[in-house]
């Protein structure tokens, strides 16, 4: 018959429409049931891509028995987490208070008041392993709220206490110093695997913005052995099974510690910030190798990612056919039908292929005959491609995995990003060129206004924009502008952050939701830098950034209040706040301005910037001056003027600057100095 989610936007709320349990979205409405039945809430936490989620819903939500049991004992919400990152930050967070760890699918069960009295992650549908079954748990749970119901009620509000006060503990500090910069480093030494790359053991995850903060940290400091764990890491994830070698992109993250062995599904977010690591180790080491990998990650996004409307679409499932990864494995004897003998027998040597296969399926634990493909070496693929574009073309045959088609602000702004930072540095203007349209694909659907709107499915967007949604589209603006020089994306990039500030800044740093957003039991500010950058860092590099581009000393001491607010959080686990570190690092320097007065597309204004991208610096200010747009934004341009009608170039270190010159080679002088004193030689 159906249940309530037959009508919501969300693919992971469709997903369930059809179960038996009587479930219900996030609502007032859920909430006022459940207390006119006087019975708790189970809040059920997840993604449409998520595996374990299937999981569960095959076992549990799919059974009639437990739907029953279910359905008398609560009132059951279903929350997509991409949707409502506010709910999962909060009861995440109740999670690894009780459990010492999280994960998807997450289980809270809840007062009617919305207070958290019970929480984990996975549950099977009978007892097994020490992990309690959901035909065990749901009775227990009941006796308990009609046997020892003050009892319960008490501990919710101290679990409840327990989290405001946990999110309101004052954790600021003096200002962060290159000492914490060096902690940070000495934390990721001890912990990088030198065989494999990486951070840790297993499950490994590409975690690019550690990458990107040890690039900023060698750049300055010149220890090689920052950029030695870039490339060892970036070296063999595009060697695993973590890359998929015949249709391109990353998966989410190893299972294994050699990379090879992945959890299939594929997200929007890890492409993009794999891109622009790989741009950035590209941009430090003239590799190829890089640039090739980001060429291909670009091209797996614009292929299967990108909507019809410039947008792009969240992620692909790692599921097929009701097993993980079954798009993506091969049988030695369908390489060979495919193949032939010949160019099958070079692949199956190049990509580690076994007759019995080479991973273990999930449940049982035995080969299959099914195969992922790495490699040892990245020569090994040399002259595949002729094979690569066959099995891709073959491959499309097979019954894909799900498309979670949603479009998502915070995650399009950093494919915004990546795509014209790509462009920027690559060469490559058809990246740009994406990049912008999938800028004015956010700008004309999802911004009312100043304010920005979250989700974007089915021709409608909804849910309130929340601050990564603001953070990570002025970052992708703020890329576009140093791609393009078009005034307008500057401008809108200071209208949002203006706009940020006014709704989400708090006392020091930002929330994540807005001040007139629902309120809920507790208002969340993350900072921890996990699978994404955090919205506070990014918000912090925003500001650090439209500080040298504007002069406006406003945005550096937003900036320098978040590094405060979370300063004793950074010495305790430097670690984990990476993308705020590269903030900090980027405040530490001394700032390099470039105005160059001229025409956009006049040939000597051309060759200036051309010179100017050639040097390389990455954190580099360049305005170019044409007419009144850009001084409307930025009025302190307006004193930097073309002389005798040429394209004029000022060189500026910390706004102090050297005389204005029309020559290509006395300019690129003008830098030589003030890169040697930043450290970007």
């Amino acid at each position: 018959m159906g249940n309530r989610l037959s009508s919501e936007r969300s693919p992971y709320l469709l997903q369930h429409k059809d179960n038996p349990v009587d479930w219900w979205a996030w609502s007032d409405e859920a909430f006022v049931k459940a207390k006119l039945r006087d019975v708790p809430v189970f809040l059920s936490i997840g993604y449409a891509t998520c595996h374990w989620c299937h999981v569960m819903e095959h076992e549990s939500f799919e059974d009639p028995a437990v739907a029953q049991l279910m359905n008398q004992a609560f009132v059951n919400v279903k929350v997509d987490r991409e949707e409502r990152p506010d709910l999962d930050s909060i009861y995440m967070t109740v999670c690894q208070m009780l459990t010492g760890s999280g994960g998807w699918p997450l289980t809270i069960i809840m007062t009617p008041d919305r207070e958290p009295l019970w929480a984990g992650t996975y549950i099977p549908r009978l007892s097994r392993y020490g992990r309690i079954g959901m035909v065990d748990l749901i009775p227990r749970v009941q006796h308990a709220w009609r046997q020892s119901r003050d009892e319960v009620e008490s501990n919710a509000r101290a679990i409840t206490d327990a989290l405001r006060q946990g999110m309101q503990v004052d954790t600021r500090g003096g200002d962060p110093t290159e000492r914490d910069l060096e902690d940070a480093f000495e934390h990721l030494q001890r912990t990088f695997d030198p065989v494999h790359g990486g951070f840790g053991s297993a499950p490994k995850f590409p975690s690019p913005h550690t990458l990107l903060f040890l690039l900023r940290y060698w750049r300055r400091t010149e220890k090689n052995d920052a950029l030695q764990m870039v490339e060892k890491t970036l070296g063999h994830m595009r060697l695993g099974g973590i890359f998929d070698h015949v249709g391109f992109g990353f998966h989410r993250y190893s299972t294994d510690r050699e990379w090879k062995v992945p959890h299939f599904e594929k997200m929007l977010y890890d492409q993009a910030m794999a891109v622009l690591a790989c741009v950035e180790a590209y941009r430090a080491t003239k590799k190829p190798e890089y640039m090739q990998t980001a060429c291909e990650t670009i091209t797996y996004v614009l292929r299967d990612l990108r909507s019809t409307d410039g947008g792009f679409c969240c992620a692909e499932d790692a599921d097929s056919e009701g097993r993980e990864g079954k798009f993506y494995v091969w049988h030695q004897s369908e390489l060979e039908e495919v193949l032939g003998p010949e160019l099958s027998s070079r692949v199956v040597c190049a990509y580690n292929i076994e007759a019995e296969g080479n991973f273990l399926e999930e449940a049982t634990r035995r080969r299959t005959g099914e195969n992922i493909l790495f490699l040892r070496n990245r020569t090994d693929e040399d002259g595949l491609e002729e094979a690569r574009t066959l099995l891709l073309a073959h491959r499309s045959r097979r019954v894909r995995p799900l498309l979670d088609d949603k479009v998502l602000t915070d995650w399009n702004g950093l494919m915004i990003a990546a795509l014209a930072r790509a462009g920027r540095v690559l060469r490559r203007p058809d990246y740009t060129k994406a990049a912008e349209e999938a800028a004015a694909f956010v700008g004309q659907t999802m911004l009312r206004g100043e304010r920005l709107f979250h989700r974007f499915r089915d021709g409608e967007a909804g849910i309130q924009g929340m601050l990564d949604d603001y953070a990570f589209f002025v970052s992708g603006l703020l890329e576009l502008y140093g791609s393009t020089h078009r005034a307008d994306y500057l401008q809108m990039a200071i209208r949002l952050t203006d706009t940020c500030i006014e709704y989400f800044a708090g006392d020091g740093a930002f929330f994540l939701t807005a001040s007139d957003a629902e309120a809920l039991i507790v208002r969340p500010r993350d900072a921890y830098d996990g699978a994404l950058p955090s919205g506070n860092s990014v918000m912090a590099m925003n500001l650090m950034r439209l500080s040298r581009l504007t002069g406006r000393s406003a945005y550096y001491s937003a900036a320098s209040d978040i590094f405060q607010f979370f300063a004793k959080g950074i010495r305790a686990r430097p670690a984990g706040f990476t993308a705020m570190l590269s903030a900090i690092e980027f405040g530490l320097e001394p700032s390099v301005q470039v105005v160059v007065a001229g025409d956009p597309m006049a040939a000597d204004t051309q060759a200036m910037l051309s010179a100017l991208d050639a040097y390389d610096v990455p954190d580099m200010v360049v305005h170019v001056v044409c007419g009144n747009d850009l001084i409307r934004v930025v009025p302190f341009l307006e004193a930097y003027t073309t002389h005798r009608d040429s394209a004029t170039a000022y060189v500026c270190r910390d706004y102090q600057c050297e005389r204005p010159t029309t020559d290509v080679a006395e300019m690129l002088s003008f830098l030589e100095p003030m890169i040697e004193t930043t450290g970007y030689a």
